[in-house]
């Protein structure tokens, strides 16, 4: 996966939202809800073409990581 650099205006932007909109550690909790709910599914579904197994586990990872960013619970021991 590469790695980007955000532009000054993304930068803004993001910040403006996880000031003014949601807090970082509520978005951070509904991105861990969406993943284990994601992740059950995928394990309950037998059917899941395996090309797309990849994909999600890739999804599931990065969304993890910015869950992560959003709210370091896990590094604290």
């Amino acid at each position: 996966m590469a790695i980007k650099h955000l532009s000054k205006e993304t930068e803004t932007r993001l910040t403006e939202f996880f000031t003014n909109v949601i807090d970082p550690k509520d978005m951070a909790k509904t991105i861990r809800q969406v993943n284990y709910m994601l992740a059950l599914n995928t394990l309950r579904e037998r059917e899941t073409v395996q090309s797309e197994i990849r994909n999600l586990e890739n999804s599931f990872y990065c969304m993890n990581r910015l869950a992560e960013a959003l709210d370091p619970y896990l590094d604290v021991e």
